[in-house]
């Protein structure tokens, strides 16, 4: 049994709702004001964390306008990596805002950090974990740094061969205990429901022995959901004020009335999972009267032998159950019966 992983006494594993994280990225569109209103909007819609990024320009690339450091294809196609994270980041003066904010508000507010000196800063904070992005999981001095501080790591996998996420692991494992939750992820930004494998969440969880979960990026509610089926113990989805704002990861982000939606179907999805155990539901039980069982369908005389024509299987459900008609046709009654009546043992006659 893999323990749960505590973020913030907040307790995530198998028994336990789906910890939904609402991801803001660059939904705030360089407005300290929109960041406070997504940490509000995380908050009203029910999720359990706001998560963001923890970088500069500066810190994940160079000004650089090379082939290698310009985009081609998709939502970013053209700009350049540093123009990108420029816009996208979000300015390190705004974190203390921001923590209080949560704190005031009763959410959690956790980060990815990019490199050690985030990593720092969101120490300094009171960061109750940190968020490996996809794109760093093959960064394992960040790993380890990030694990040494004793608090759970959530890893992205999204790109990552098994060795890289073993390599991954290895290095949490090995530099702290804080706890691990892998989370299954396909980088495609927006990634077509087909490509999102989600049964990589049960291959994953057998081979590295973790608690699992889901980073979304597909439009909607329904790929999250279904992921709660397989086992996902948190679900990572952006959030935005509205989709026609814009910004780097508008396209693809929920709106809050969707953000919502998803919490309360994570948490429906998790309900209706059960225990497994074989027993009748509780809502089942005022319905087992309307099961057949076999009845007197003509006054039977003392003596008289039992046959199909007084004997049927019929609703409801009081009498013997339908197996054992063949038991009783051609036995005797052992007093007179009234059609209408449930067959019972001590209505039959014992055998010579």
């Amino acid at each position: 049994m893999i323990p749960d992983v505590v973020i913030a006494d907040h307790k995530i594993g198998p028994g336990h709702p789906p910890y939904v994280i609402a991801e803001m990225s660059a939904n705030h569109l360089g407005q300290l004001d929109r960041a406070l209103a997504i940490i509000s909007a995380a908050k009203d819609a029910g999720a359990d964390a706001v998560k963001m990024q923890t970088y500069t320009a500066d810190t994940i690339t160079i000004d650089h306008d090379g082939p290698e450091f310009r985009i081609k294809g998709g939502l970013w196609d053209g700009r350049t990596l540093y123009d990108l994270y420029r816009e996208a980041h979000t300015p390190w003066d705004w974190h203390p805002r921001l923590f209080e904010h949560a704190r005031k508000l009763g959410i959690t507010l956790f980060s990815s950090p990019f490199d050690a000196t985030a990593i720092d800063l969101l120490q300094s904070l009171g960061a109750p974990a940190f968020k490996i992005a996809s794109f760093e999981i093959v960064d394992i001095p960040l790993i380890q740094r990030a694990a040494a501080t004793g608090k759970p790591l959530v890893i992205s996998t999204g790109m990552a061969s098994m060795v890289e996420i073993e390599e991954a692991v290895a290095a949490a494992r090995g530099a702290g205990d804080g706890g691990i939750i892998l989370l299954h992820c396909v980088s495609g930004y927006p990634t077509p429901p087909e490509d999102s494998n989600l049964l990589r969440l049960r291959t994953l969880a057998k081979r590295f022995d973790v608690l699992v979960g889901l980073s979304d990026h597909t439009m909607g509610t329904a790929v999250a959901i279904a992921a709660v089926a397989l086992g996902a113990v948190a679900i990572e989805k952006h959030l935005t004020l509205r989709r026609a704002d814009g910004g780097p990861d508008g396209a693809f982000s929920l709106e809050p009335k969707e953000m919502r939606a998803l919490v309360e179907e994570s948490r429906t999805a998790f309900a209706a999972l059960g225990t497994g155990h074989d027993a009748r539901a509780p809502s089942e039980s005022g319905n087992a009267l309307f099961r057949r069982s076999l009845y007197i369908v003509r006054d039977v005389a003392a003596g008289e032998t039992f046959t199909e024509e007084n004997i049927r299987s019929i609703r409801p459900g009081l009498g013997l159950p339908p197996k054992h008609l063949p038991d009783v046709l051609g036995r005797t009654a052992a007093c007179a019966i009234k059609c209408g009546t449930p067959l019972a043992w001590d209505l039959v006659a014992p055998q010579s």
